[in-house]
């Protein structure tokens, strides 16, 4: 907007009328008072400032108006009919001026100039808010920075403080910071640890993770400086990010060699006591049956002998499958359980375990929903023996339903797909991916039911091996899917 200053209505007329036909907006005030006021009020753009006016004349304005941090860099025309010399128009530039018309005003020069004028104002608008705008966003990246700094100080001495080996990356992976426990593996900050023969580089996998974006966990061994020998350790690595973009890397090396020794001695012992065991206990079995035998007649007529008996089978059953699932660790650990694999129908299998399971569970109901015409290659037993701790999971976890849902069908990858539905307990989402770890067994449920929680980990070394996957769907009191696929075999059929 432009301010018109001149004490004479008429010649504010004219003005206004010529410039309001070239666009511009228009305000006026009729003495040096009223313009000062405004001034005060409004934001203009420039100012056509007629010199001669009572009480305070142009001059004293523009000295006004330029004292004034709002207005100081608003361009004035000066605006007179008389005083056209040189030290007059000096006088003027010297008020704050920035250009001056004399009367009778021409038209098109005065639009010439006020376009200039006007065009530079804005311009030097723009640049004073890009100006502000520059020092604001340099001030918040240095505020930024110090934060940063104060984070990144904060978290290096966490990391000094901690037991575990520590490390901090940039987002490449360009290792930045190591804590001092970095060195008795490595003696470069640059340069992971060395890791055993046998274990996977940390190198590659730490690449790998940084061009995938996603964290790192594995359990390697390396060695010591020191000693050379070589120590278990469990690498995570976690990124920092800040909104949807990764700024760095923490990593940390925890000591796990006394778990994993630990691990190692009880698998020793629980390997050692199942092998002790076994042999007893298939005597026991066999002198249960001979005594079945020989006092067959005895026990038929005595109902409350033949139910002990029956009762003792059942609890030498039970050790027995216990001292099966022990074994079947121990071989697992040391690499030795064997598969006798081979083409079987696999809706042949599943239906000969459901019923097997329904034979002994007489009051439980298994609903099948769907079924699948396929063949798999595997070992028949092993993979009955998933199907069948799945089941026997199932009933033992809804102890208030009983019916279980057993659901087959083909992924679009050709995989068999069963699932073992169940409405029990269920468990907590923070457990499930624990679920299926050696000897795990949830908590709010461990006093309820017994049991080492070995069955799963061996149902999922199994489906390993098998090249399968598997995996739980779960909800608190509401109940559980247990799945696995496997997949189908595409080869010649059976005859």
């Amino acid at each position: 907007m432009i301010l018109i200053v001149d004490d004479k209505p008429e010649n504010i007329f004219s003005l206004k009328k010529i410039l309001e036909i070239n666009n511009f907006e228009v305000d006026t005030a009729l003495s040096g008072e009223e313009a000062l006021k405004k001034i005060l009020k409004h934001t203009y753009a420039l100012i056509i400032l007629d010199v001669q006016m009572p009480g305070m004349d142009g001059f004293e304005v523009a000295e006004n108006i330029s004292g004034y941090s709002k207005s100081k860099d608003i361009p004035i025309i000066f605006l007179s009919a008389v005083n056209t010399d040189k030290r007059f128009i000096t006088k003027g530039y010297a008020s704050g001026g920035v250009d001056y018309i004399t009367k009778p005003v021409d038209p098109d020069i005065l639009i010439l100039k006020v376009k200039t004028l006007h065009r530079l104002y804005e311009q030097t608008r723009d640049l004073n808010e890009a100006h502000l705008a520059l020092r604001a966003e340099i001030e918040f990246r240095k505020q930024a920075q110090a934060e940063l700094r104060e984070r990144v100080q904060e978290l290096r001495s966490t990391l000094e403080s901690i037991p575990q080996i520590a490390f901090t990356a940039k987002s490449d992976g360009t290792i930045e910071f190591v804590n001092q426990h970095w060195y008795k593996y490595s003696n470069r900050q640059e340069k992971f640890p060395e890791t055993h023969p046998d274990d996977p580089q940390i190198k590659e996998h730490w690449e790998a993770s940084i061009r995938e974006n996603r964290p790192l966990e594995m359990e390697v061994r390396i060695k010591t400086l020191s000693e050379g020998s070589y120590h278990c350790h469990l690498l995570r690595t976690t990124p920092i990010t800040e909104g949807d973009d990764i700024i760095k890397w923490v990593g940390t090396f925890t000591d796990i060699e006394d778990q994993k020794q630990a691990e190692k001695r009880k698998d020793e012992f629980l390997s050692i006591a199942s092998h002790e065991l076994k042999t007893p206990l298939t005597s026991i079995k066999a002198y249960m049956q001979l005594l079945e035998r020989a006092f067959a007649p005895e026990l038929e007529a005595s109902a409350d002998s033949g139910n002990y008996l029956k009762r003792a089978q059942f609890q030498v059953d039970k050790l027995h499958n216990l001292i099966a699932d022990l074994l079947d660790i121990s071989k697992i650990e040391s690499g030795r359980m064997k598969f006798n694999k081979k083409v079987f129908k696999f809706e042949d299998l599943l239906a000969s375990s459901i019923d097997i399971i329904t034979q002994t569970n007489h009051d439980v109901r298994i609903i099948r929903r769907g079924t699948v015409d396929a063949l798999m290659y595997g070992d028949e037993i092993r993979i009955e023996q998933v199907i069948l701790n799945y089941l026997t999971n199932a009933i033992k976890y809804s102890p208030d339903t009983k019916e279980v849902v057993v659901e087959n069908s083909l992924t679009p990858e050709g995989h068999i797909l069963v699932k073992v539905i169940d409405f029990g307990v269920g468990i907590p989402a923070d457990k499930q991916s624990q679920i299926f770890n050696k000897y795990y067994r949830v908590e709010e449920t461990s006093h309820r039911f017994q049991g080492l929680g070995i069955g799963l980990y061996i149902c999922s070394e199994i489906i390993k091996r098998h090249g399968g996957a598997f995996g739980v769907e779960s909800n608190s009191n509401l109940g559980s899917t247990f799945y696995f696929t496997i997949p189908s075999y595409k080869g010649t059929p059976l005859t």
